[in-house]
C-alpha cells in the first residue's frame, strides 16, 4: 500500500495499518528491570531528529522517506517538542473559532450535503503546514531478532510513517498512542524512520479545543520489542460487593506469540500477602474468574490503597519471559435511587479542576516534573479531582492520579466548537460529528481508544464523551460504546444540555457550564432525575473565584449536587525573551501577532503558566477544604 495525501480530506480514513488500542501496561524481562523501570524491550527514539518544514503540502519535499535520500539540507529538531515553539510556524491561540475562519472557506466534509466530500480541503490547503522528520538508528542489541513495533505517544495532527523507504501507516487522534508493526522492514543497523506530520486534516474539525494550535511530535517515541510470549492486553475488573466490604476479582489477558509455557497471575496486598495465585497454560486468552476476596481495602481520595497485580510468563523450562506489573484498586461508583452519586457507598463530592497539559516553555510537550508538581499543588489546595480537558493526557498522569487518590473525568479527544456555535449563538448547520454518518466511526474509535488504553485505572470515575460538540446520533453511539464495555464507571457529556431530545440517551449526570448558583438551585429544588455537576465553573480569569462560596453552600443543601471542575488549572502562556528589555516575560494569545485570536482568554488558570499560584488559589483551598 502507498500513502495517499487525500486521506487528510476524508473523515472515514483516520487509521491505516495502525495496531488496535490496548491497555497501557508496562512489561519487563525480570524483577530488577521493573525496580529500575528500565525494560530491555524498550528503546527510546527521543532526542535529535532531522527536520524539514514546509508552509503547505505543495512545498513539502517529495520522497524524503527514501532510504537513499540526501537529507544533508535538513535542520534538527528535538523530539518531543512543538514545531511552532521551534520558530518554524506562527503561534496561534484561539478558542471558539476555527483557525482558518474568514481566511479560507472550508466546511466539514459531508456536513452540508452527502455529496460534498470537500476534496482537496486539507491536502491542498495553503495553511496546512508540514513537518518532515527523519531518524536514523540502529536497533539495540536486546531488541534484535524480535517482533518490533513503534509507539508514538502523541502527534498533532495527522501523521504518515515510513521505515527504510516502505510505507508503514497513517494515524490521526493527536492525544492517544499510535502503534505500528515495523517487523517486516526493520534492520539491525542503519534504519531510516520517516514521519510526515500535517497540521490540519479532517481531525482539525473535531480537535477544535480552547488552546494554542500546535503541531508536531510532541510526546515520546519508543520502539517496543515483543517477548516470545507477550501480554498484548490486560483487562482488570475488580468489583465491590453490596456490603462495601468484600471484592470480586477478575482479569482477562490477551496473549500473543508462542503457544507454549505457563502464565502465573498473583494479587498481592501492601503487606505482601498473596490473595490470588493461579497458573494457567499459555493460550490466546487467559482468565482469572470471580475470585472472592474478604475485607478488601477500598480506594478513595483519602486512602488511595492499591493492590499489586503480577503476571509472569515462563517457558516450559521455567525461564521468565515477561513480567507485567499493574497496581489497581477496588472502588465502586454508582447513582442511588435518590439520584445521589456514591463512591464506596458514601456521597461523592468533586473538588475539581480542568487541566490542560502545559509548560510555559515547552507548550503541551510537558515533563514528569510538571506532572508531579501539579499533583503536589492539588494536595496542598484540597483539589481532589481533575478533568482531562479536552483530550487524553500523557500515560504517567493516570498512574499519578491512581497513586494519589485523584478522581478523574477521562475525556475523549473531541471538541467541534466552531461547527455549531457562531459568534456566541447556537447555529449547528454544519455541526460534526452530529448525526453525519461519515463522522460516526472516527468518534466511536476515539471512545474505544480512550477506553482500551486507560480502562484499568481506578482513578477514572467518569468517561467524558468530549467537550462542546453539541449532540447527535454519533455521540449517542459513543455513549453506547462505554455502556456496552464498562459498567464500573459513569458517563458524562455536557453538550446534550443544548439538545434535550437526546437527554435520555446521553450522559448519566446532568452537567452544565457556568450555570449561576440560583439556576443550579432551581434545578435541584425540582425533583431532579439526574445528579448535577458543573463540568466547568468559576472561570478563573483576572480577579475571579470570589463567588465560590455560593456554589459550595449548595453542597450542604442538596445531596444531588456533587460539585464541579474549575476552569481552569493553569494559564496557557509562553515564557519568551522580550526584545526590548531582554527579560523573560509571559506572552498570551494575541501577543505573537496571531490573528484572529482570543487574546488573554488563554490566561484563566488558578496558576500562572510558570506554576506560581494566583491569589484565587487561596479561595479554592479554603472552600474546597470544607468538603475534603
Amino acid at each position: 500500500m502507498d500513502a495517499n495525501i487525500k486521506w487528510l480530506d476524508d473523515p472515514e480514513t483516520f487509521r491505516v495499518n495502525q495496531l488496535a488500542a490496548h491497555s497501557d501496561h508496562y512489561y519487563y524481562g525480570d524483577y530488577d528491570e521493573w525496580r529500575r523501570d528500565d525494560s530491555r524491550f524498550v528503546q527510546s527514539l527521543d532526542g535529535k531528529w532531522q527536520f524539514k518544514f514546509a508552509k503547505n503540502p505543495r512545498e513539502r519535499v517529495s520522497e524524503f522517506y527514501a532510504k537513499d535520500y540526501d537529507s544533508s539540507s535538513f535542520d534538527t529538531i528535538e523530539v518531543p517538542s512543538e514545531i511552532e515553539l521551534n520558530n518554524y510556524a506562527q503561534n496561534n491561540y484561539i478558542n471558539t473559532l476555527i483557525p482558518w475562519e474568514g481566511k479560507i472557506y472550508r466546511r466539514p466534509a459531508y456536513a452540508l450535503s452527502p455529496d460534498d466530500s470537500q476534496e482537496g480541503s486539507f491536502s491542498d490547503g495553503d495553511d496546512n503546514t508540514v513537518g518532515e522528520y527523519l531518524k536514523r538508528f540502529d536497533l539495540a542489541p536486546a531488541l534484535r531478532g524480535k517482533q518490533i513495533r513503534i509507539r508514538f505517544d502523541g502527534v498533532e495532527r495527522a501523521m504518515y510513517l515510513w521505515l527504510n523507504g516502505h510505507f508503514i501507516g497513517y494515524a490521526e487522534d493527536s492525544f492517544t498512542p499510535s502503534e505500528f508493526d515495523l517487523t517486516p522492514y526493520i534492520q539491525d543497523e542503519d534504519n531510516v524512520l520517516a514521519v510526515e506530520v500535517f497540521k490540519h486534516s479532517t481531525a482539525s474539525w473535531i480537535e477544535d479545543q480552547d488552546m494554542f494550535r500546535f503541531s508536531g511530535i510532541f510526546r515520546s517515541v519508543n520502539l517496543l520489542a515483543q517477548p516470545l510470549v507477550h501480554v498484548e492486553d490486560l483487562n482488570i475488573r475488580p468489583t465491590v460487593t453490596d456490603n462495601y466490604q468484600d471484592g470480586i476479582f477478575n482479569v482477562d489477558l490477551q496473549l500473543q506469540g508462542e503457544k507454549t509455557g505457563n502464565v502465573n497471575i498473583r494479587v498481592v496486598d501492601s503487606d505482601g500477602n498473596i490473595l490470588v495465585n493461579e497458573t494457567h497454560p499459555v493460550a490466546p486468552t487467559v482468565k482469572v474468574q470471580d475470585q472472592f476476596l474478604e475485607n478488601i481495602h477500598l480506594w478513595d481520595n483519602h486512602d488511595p490503597y492499591l493492590y499489586q497485580l503480577l503476571v509472569e510468563i515462563r517457558d516450559d523450562e521455567g525461564k521468565l519471559l515477561e513480567l507485567v506489573p499493574y497496581r489497581f484498586g477496588f472502588r465502586r461508583i454508582e447513582i442511588n435511587q435518590d439520584h445521589v452519586v456514591l463512591l464506596n457507598g458514601k456521597r461523592l463530592i468533586i473538588n475539581g479542576v480542568n487541566r490542560h497539559e502545559w509548560n510555559a516553555k515547552r507548550g503541551r510537550a510537558i515533563t514528569m516534573d510538571d506532572m508531579t508538581s501539579d499533583i503536589k499543588t492539588f494536595k496542598e489546595n484540597n483539589i481532589n479531582a481533575v478533568r482531562t480537558c479536552h483530550y487524553p493526557d500523557q500515560i504517567p498522569w493516570y498512574y499519578l492520579c491512581d497513586d494519589n487518590g485523584i478522581y478523574m473525568m477521562a475525556e475523549n479527544n473531541l471538541e467541534s466548537h466552531a461547527t455549531w456555535q457562531k459568534m456566541g449563538a447556537i447555529e449547528p448547520s454544519y455541526n460534526v460529528p452530529g448525526s453525519v454518518s461519515q463522522w460516526r466511526e472516527v468518534v466511536v474509535d476515539r471512545a474505544r481508544t480512550n477506553y482500551e488504553t486507560f480502562k484499568n485505572h481506578p482513578s477514572i470515575l467518569f468517561w467524558s464523551l468530549g467537550n462542546e460538540s453539541y449532540a447527535g446520533d454519533n455521540i449517542v453511539k459513543m455513549n453506547e460504546f462505554y455502556k456496552e464495555h464498562d459498567n464500573s464507571r459513569l458517563v458524562h457529556y455536557e453538550g446534550v444540555c443544548h439538545t434535550p431530545e437526546y437527554r435520555e440517551q446521553i450522559s448519566d449526570v446532568e452537567s452544565w457550564m457556568y450555570l449561576p448558583p440560583k439556576e443550579v438551585e432551581e434545578y435541584l429544588k425540582n425533583n431532579p432525575d439526574k445528579p448535577f455537576m458543573e463540568c466547568e465553573y468559576m472561570h478563573d480569569m483576572g480577579n475571579s473565584d470570589g463567588g465560590m462560596g455560593s456554589y459550595i453552600a449548595l453542597l450542604d443543601k442538596y445531596p444531588q449536587y456533587f460539585g464541579g471542575f474549575i476552569w481552569d488549572f493553569i494559564d496557557q502562556a509562553l515564557l519568551v525573551k522580550d526584545p526590548v528589555s531582554g527579560q523573560e516575560v509571559m506572552r498570551y494569545g494575541g501577543d505573537f501577532d496571531d490573528r484572529h485570536s482570543d487574546y488573554e482568554f488563554s490566561g484563566d488558570g488558578l496558576m500562572f503558566a510558570d506554576r506560581t499560584p494566583k491569589p484565587a488559589m487561596q479561595e479554592v483551598r479554603y472552600y474546597y477544604g470544607l468538603h475534603k
